[in-house]
Formats: C-alpha cells, structure tokens, sequence
C-alpha cells in the first residue's frame, strides 16, 4: 500500500518513529487521536514511483534430498494520525516476534511459510499464524485424519482463509495479497513439491518447479534478488520506461538477464543441509544490510526455518521460542 502523500518524509518516520512525531505534531495529535489501526501496509512497503515493495522475506527450497521453508519474524502495523482535516499521517510499528513458518497439527508431510499483507482484519486484524488452530479444526470437521496430499492440502489453506477475507476485509480492498508458499510431499513421491496461492487475487494452487529443482522466493527480495539472479527486480521496468520499449521486449529482456547474471548455483546438486544453509543466508543477509540501509527495513527478528523429507517429515532447524528476561549472566530479573 502507498504510505501517502510524504515521500520525503516518510523514510525519516521509520528510523525516528513516534517521538520524532511527538515534537512536530500539533498537541491534539500527541494525545492520541489514532483515527483507525490498520493492516494494509503489514508485511508490505510503499509503492513508490511505480515500484511495488513487500515487506518481510520468505523462501521455499526444493532440493533433491528434502524441502526447506524460511521466514524473519517482522510485521509491520501501521496507525493512522490526522494532525488536521484533509491530512493523513501513516505510523508505521514493527514486531519482531511473528510466525510466518506454518505447521498444521497431524500434516507431518507439509508446510508453509507466508509473505505479503500480514494479517487479516481491518478493525481487530489478525496474524496468518494466529489462524491456525481454527484451520486444524476446519480439517477435523471435514472428517479428515490422514495424510493430505501436497495440492489438496494447499486448496484447503486456500478455501479456509478465503472465507476468513471474504468475512473480515473490505469489498474494495485494493491492496496486497496473502500470498502463501507451500511445500511438502506426496504419500510415496521421491521428491518434495511447492505450490504458490495468493489470497484473494489468485487462490487455486499454482505449482512452482514442477519439473526441476531450486528456489522460490517473496516479499523485500531486492537483495536476494541481486544476489542469486544478477539484477534488481524493478530493472526491467526501469530499462522500459527509459528506452521506451514495448512488454515483449521487457520480457525478453528478463529472460536474457536471467540465462546471462544468474549465479551458477547446481541446485540438483546441494545436499540438505546446503539448502538450509543458503535459505538462512539469503534472509541474514538482508537483515544485515537493511541495519545500514535508509529506506523501509521490512525484515527482521528471529528466522524460523524447517525441513521436510519423505523419511523425517516436518521438522524445525531452528525456531523462536518463547523466554523471559535476563541479565547479563543469565539468572532472571
């Protein structure tokens, strides 16, 4: 969604927040007239001179031994203030503790990670992960006990939080999508397999790699982008406004970028554990640089990563848990 009309100002309000507000805004603002809470910029950034920017960054692999999903842990809130009539002031909080890596109790053979509009609800919005134990009933009710293969299970995600947007967001909602990566594999199948459903622009499961191995990826993925295919994602758009050329020559101009500025990465190649190791180095890296970065810092907090194998099933790699506080020496306060 579009953080308005401060183009100028609003990379500012994100390093300095609300007390840099507090000494600008007039005194009924800064005692809290918040008009409404909203969602609609929760996991994305603004769009900016045509630029479309997601926050939050997830990655589904699908390599030869196994599949891995990883996610950060960052959402993004965001109050609207209106210091006087016909002005808008859009205050962005980030929390840094949210699950975007999906387990559904009783599927051991599947998993999701998600991206994109970060919660659903306008009034009283609430997280994807925060769902899931109404979806694990959903499943029960339908009398379903047993293993659920890949596609399937990925409709039934999709029909379930369809019907949760369908009751809980606007008609003329125009923002970003749910959009849901989701990896597993088949009773007997040698290799796992993804499938990407976006909520609500395109809700039928749409299969990614079908016939080859690698990675897929959502959300701020400049970085990963340059990293892995060579080149911004925004370039090719940059390359056609400039040159003026027309959408089949853009496209050809992406694919060429591709096959020439791609890293040469054997994918069928990596063993399991390479898998997981780039999945996290791809979200570390853009959470390192975005500590030095001016602009919209949409991924952070803990990275939450799990495997899949036909043999293992679901399990973490690593996961965030819930602690209390400490010292320095690690007793309690």
């Amino acid at each position: 969604m579009a953080y308005g009309g401060y183009p100028h100002f609003k990379n500012y309000l994100l390093d300095k927040g609300i007390v840099f507000l507090k000494s600008i805004l007039p005194s009924h603002v800064r005692q809290g007239s918040v008009t409404r809470w909203s969602i609609l910029v929760a996991f994305t950034g603004q769009k900016d001179e045509g630029k479309d920017r997601l926050m939050s960054l997830a990655i589904v692999f699908k390599g030869t031994e196994g599949i891995v999903l990883a996610a950060d842990s960052r959402v993004t809130l965001t109050a609207q203030l209106q210091p006087q009539p016909g002005q808008t002031l859009l205050l962005p909080s980030t929390f840094d503790n949210a699950t975007k890596l999906l387990k559904v109790a009783g599927q051991d053979y599947v998993g999701a990670v998600c991206y994109g509009l970060a919660a659903i609800g306008v009034r009283s919005p609430r997280t994807i992960h925060s769902y899931l134990p109404e979806f694990e009933e959903y499943i029960k009710n339908q009398d379903i006990t047993d293993r659920i293969g890949v596609e399937p299970f990925c409709q039934k995600l999709s029909d379930f939080f369809m019907s949760k947007w369908n009751g809980e967001m606007p008609p003329t909602y125009q923002g970003e999508d749910i959009v849901l990566l989701i990896g597993g594999f088949d009773i007997g199948a040698p290799y796992g397999r993804i499938f990407e459903v976006k909520i609500p622009s395109s809700p039928i499961p749409h299969e990614l790699l079908a016939s080859d191995f690698g990675a897929a990826w959502g959300g701020q993925r400049e970085l990963t982008d340059r990293l892995l295919q060579g080149y911004d994602p925004n370039l090719p758009g940059i390359v056609q406004k400039i040159l003026q050329i027309d959408a089949s020559q853009t496209i050809t101009l992406e694919q060429s970028l591709k096959q020439q500025l791609s890293i040469n990465i054997p994918y069928q190649f990596l063993p399991l554990q390479d898998c997981v190791d780039l999945s996290i180095f791809l979200i570390r890296a853009t959470i390192m640089i975005q500590k030095w970065q001016v602009g919209i810092r949409g991924v952070g907090g803990m990275i939450d990563a799990a495997t899949i194998t036909q043999r293992d099933k679901f399990n973490y790699v690593q996961q965030k848990r819930i602690r209390g506080e400490s010292n320095i020496d690690g007793g309690l306060l």
